[in-house]
């Protein structure tokens, strides 16, 4: 049976292709699909750069692989290449003398930009934020600020069971830093049943009113990576806070993504990545959040500055005395203070080059309505094709609304996966894959449309088929 065709008497309408182009031309954000370079179906099979070149007209690939790589917005090489032009005309004197006519910041000045670009995003002051390093270090320097164990007390750090694995890592390896054992520091989040359902917030709330009393941090992703679960991050926040626990949210598939409020909700710190929703780049500067409770500069009345102590590095130091090189380290107050090394203009003139397309779209609150409608198509179609009755394969994330992402992860009959994998690629549709049996398909609303939606789900009942076959 085709997408078009309906199996729960809702009219055959709006399963067909038709619909999902009647969808997009009545969308008010389909203008933000012509900013970003997509894929054509001859270029992921090109073998060589000039095959790359030569196909580049061909048709668009069917994208909805944004929550592990976005694609690359157009506005990025122009960026890149007045950020080259004055690198190449202007030397070291880039650092500070700004040029007229050029979008850009001085290189002095591009964290400054950059956390100002991003803090809407995130729901933060622009000193709350910082834009810099990678997830996995922002969360070391974070847990070496704010960790401080007392096996005699607070201690533990909790985490789910199924948490990405460098945040298990580097949960674990800052235990043991302070020669502490996880067996008996490391407290994670079992899920209720097995295959791993969403983990409910009255679970999650039980295991904080449990290990409270000893636990010292907790650290939760925003969007689970395996599920697309979207967690309560302001309940579950409150609740940690009442029981006296420094809060760490993971927020690799939450920003750029779904609405949030880290100031507002006190959320006490948080990490993301930035090549996923956010479109900046593989490997590009990632970013951090500390509360404005949590990163203030005090002054004594001897004149000493009071502030949490933290792994220090020069660009973190205040700005009017960052160049004397006097070896005094005074913090920026906020996010920033928790900089090592000056930061990538490559990536920050990448990731602001996105921001910007975020700004045309009208910011996340446009973004979020399509993304639920587009999400909501998605399932629509995926719940009406046979193969789902047929028990090929199961939507593991959750059902409501507010409870999920643009990500919809679909758990296959075992022995299904590679096969099913290799046929969507060879009908030009990425998505990817977490063993041992699940697809994430996430639309993005900056480019992607109803129309991709009702094309993914076509492919995806012909690879079943196949896969079938084989």
């Amino acid at each position: 049976m085709s997408a078009s065709s309906s199996l729960d008497g809702e009219s055959t309408h709006v399963y067909s292709r038709e619909y999902a182009v009647s969808l997009d031309t009545q969308d008010t954000l389909k203008q933000t699909r012509d900013q970003f370079l997509i894929p054509s179906k001859a270029q992921l099979k090109a073998k060589s750069l000039p095959e790359v070149d030569a196909n580049a007209s061909s048709d668009a690939s069917i994208y909805l692989c944004g929550n592990s790589l976005g694609l690359q917005p157009r506005l990025v090489s122009t960026r890149m290449q007045q950020y080259f032009t004055t690198w190449a005309t202007q030397g070291v004197f880039g650092h500070f003398k700004p040029l007229a006519e050029s979008p850009l910041p001085t290189w002095l000045d591009a964290d400054t930009r950059a956390s100002e670009c991003i803090a809407p995003i995130v729901g933060a002051l622009p000193s709350e934020v910082a834009v810099m390093e990678t997830l996995t270090a922002n969360l070391h320097l974070l847990l070496s600020a704010f960790y401080k164990p007392d096996i005699n007390g607070r201690h533990k750090i909790i985490i789910e069971s199924q948490a990405f694995p460098s945040d298990h890592f580097a949960a674990e390896s800052q235990i043991l830093h302070h020669d502490l054992s996880p067996e008996a520091s490391l407290i994670t989040i079992e899920a209720a049943s097995q295959p791993q359902p969403p983990l409910s917030t009255s679970h999650v709330l039980s295991v904080i009113k449990e290990h409270g009393p000893t636990t010292a941090i907790i650290l939760l992703p925003g969007i689970q990576f395996y599920t697309g679960q979207f967690l309560d991050i302001p309940t579950i926040t409150a609740a940690a806070h009442q029981a006296g626990i420094f809060v760490i949210w993971d927020l690799a598939h939450a920003v750029g993504n779904v609405p949030l409020q880290l100031h507002d909700w006190n959320v006490d710190a948080a990490v993301w990545c930035s090549y996923k929703y956010l479109n900046a780049g593989p490997g590009a500067a990632g970013g951090l959040f500390v509360h404005e409770n949590n990163g203030q500069v005090t002054t004594r009345g001897s004149g000493k500055k009071i502030f949490t102590n933290r792994l220090s590095g020069w660009w973190g130091s205040d700005k009017s005395s960052r160049f004397a090189m006097d070896n005094k380290f005074v913090p920026i107050p906020g996010a920033a203070g928790f900089q090592l090394s000056n930061p990538s203009i490559l990536d920050i003139t990448s990731l602001t080059a996105s921001l910007e397309i975020f700004a045309l779209a009208g910011g996340i609150a446009p973004l979020r309505t399509k993304s639920l409608k587009l999400t909501s198509h998605l399932e629509k179609l995926l719940l009406n094709m046979p193969a789902l009755k047929e028990g090929l394969f199961e939507i593991i994330t959750p059902k409501e609304l507010e409870s999920r992402g643009a990500q919809l992860s679909l758990k296959l009959k075992e022995g299904l996966l590679d096969r099913v994998m290799e046929g969507l690629e060879e009908r030009g549709v990425v998505v990817d894959e977490r063993r041992p049996d699940v697809i994430r398909v996430a639309p993005a609303p900056l480019y992607n449309t109803f129309t991709d939606c009702w094309d993914f789900v076509d492919a995806f009942g012909e690879a079943l088929g196949d896969a079938l076959r084989k």
